[in-house]
């Protein structure tokens, strides 16, 4: 089995040799947050170790991944551009060719948490028109800037307690909708409860919010109103949308679960409007999870395909979970259809690559860096090293992982020998994309509540 899911992959990278322009929208790729891209990145093992690399001084840190457009019209001319938005809620355009800042946005109380503990690790979308980005911001708010010059559009807070409630994951988009989620800060300090925000992407209204704790209440809470606190929906990935039916995924955090309007610690699939609840799932341990801090939504659902999803957490576990098991309303604990060790703790988002009929399942935490493959509805694993990696990507047949003691680490996904480590400083959560035969990698802690960062560019010659 294992010889044929290498030669299958092998065979689905080789297709991946010659790079199309292309765009990276959004943290993961795609709406799915696969990490996949399915067309050429430009990049391959026969040029890896040509790339040349930009350190591109910024005013702040980005703890999250940036977003790319291919082509992009700013300020009156056609270039290629790379999006960031940094812990403090500047968002800025960097020229992917010249590594120039082309424009930046400001919120307008920047100077009252510059520096504080207020702070948003969320990467950006891009709508589909290439006009405009979506960012959010450390006083609970999204706004839609124009790529032409950064300029707003409109702004639309999230949350009616900022002090509490904090915008730490991606922002995704579908069917012209910008769907965002809340959770807590470091210490959980009550009152708030995470929720799913869905928003016109054309005016910014808000059309529709889902609490994971008072979920009977659906509305924008004023956190103090729900008795329930906790049960923040933070994982690297966020929402995880279905493409095909829309539906929404996510996994909640430390808080109280009761399967009827409280919702801790477990995954939970929405319909597409964010206003029912169509499948739910919670450990038989919810409650052992949440007296010891085991967030099981430190990281978001994987969708692997086949009605299969992956569920990591804080204790060090991957569930895999038969979603058609878990679907209506009615509480399901227990019932995984398999249960791996995944080394430590998981606070990143994996990789899924689909090539031929073989699904592959790439992971890294603290403890090291994995793959695995779908076999008869169960993972099985291929290779496993001691390297500490985020959230890794894979493509143009490699996988790229940074390192967040330093260095980004790049392997033949099939088997896990180390092609290169390029060189760049250590970090947190931050994580790379790649296109157009570029890459680009934040580094720097959003804990250092640093105002100046860097962002990481390399390029073929």
């Amino acid at each position: 089995m294992k010889r044929l899911a290498l030669a299958i992959l092998v065979a689905g990278c080789a297709l991946s040799r010659t790079a199309t322009a292309q765009d990276w929208t959004r943290f993961g790729w795609d709406a799915g947050r696969s990490s996949a891209p399915s067309t050429p990145v430009g990049i391959t093992a026969a040029n890896l170790r040509s790339l040349e690399r930009q350190q591109v001084v910024i005013d702040g840190t980005v703890d999250a991944a940036a977003i790319y457009l291919h082509g992009a019209v700013v300020q009156g001319r056609t270039v290629d551009v790379f999006f960031v938005t940094t812990t403090y809620g500047k968002t800025l355009a960097i020229d992917a060719r010249s590594g120039a800042i082309l424009w930046e946005h400001t919120p307008p109380e920047y100077g009252s948490w510059a520096g504080s503990y207020r702070m948003t690790t969320a990467t950006p979308v891009a709508d589909p028109d290439r006009a405009h980005v979506y960012a959010a911001s450390p006083d609970g708010r999204i706004q839609k800037l124009a790529v032409a010059d950064g300029h707003v559009v409109w702004s639309t807070a999230i949350t009616t307690l900022p002090r509490r409630e904090k915008i730490a994951s991606p922002l995704n988009y579908f069917r012209g909708r910008v769907i965002a989620t809340t959770g807590g800060y470091i210490g959980d300090a009550p009152p708030y409860q995470g929720h799913v925000a869905v928003l016109d992407g054309a005016s910014g209204r808000l059309l529709h919010v889902w609490n994971s704790l008072c979920s009977d209440r659906p509305a924008l809470l004023d956190p103090d109103t729900c008795s329930a606190s906790g049960s923040a929906i933070w994982g690297r990935a966020g929402a995880v949308i279905d493409s095909t039916t829309g539906s929404i995924f996510v996994a909640t955090g430390n808080g109280p679960w009761d399967g009827r309007s409280d919702w801790g610690d477990a995954v939970l699939e929405l319909d597409s409007n964010a206003t029912r609840l169509l499948g739910n799932y919670t450990p038989v341990n919810t409650a052992d999870l949440e007296a010891r801090d085991a967030d099981l939504g430190s990281t978001s659902p994987v969708l692997l395909g086949g009605n299969l999803i992956a569920q990591g957490g804080k204790d060090g576990s991957i569930r895999l979970l038969d979603w058609g098991l878990m679907r209506g309303t009615t509480p399901h604990q227990g019932g995984e259809r398999q249960v791996v060790s995944s080394g430590a703790a998981r606070f990143t988002a994996p990789a899924v690559l689909r090539s031929g009929a073989a699904t592959w399942l790439f992971a890294a935490d603290n403890g090291g860096t994995a793959a695995w493959t779908l076999h008869d509805g169960e993972l099985q694993p291929m290779w496993r090293n001691g390297n500490a990696g985020t959230s890794p990507v894979v493509a143009g047949g490699l996988l790229f992982v940074y390192d967040p003691g330093g260095g980004l680490r790049v392997y033949d996904p099939a088997t896990g020998h180390e092609l290169a480590k390029l060189e760049c400083g250590d970090g947190h959560w931050n994580s790379p994309i790649v296109a157009d035969g570029r890459i680009a990698l934040p580094e720097g802690n959003s804990n250092d509540h640093s105002t100046t960062g860097v962002l990481n560019i390399w390029r073929l010659p």
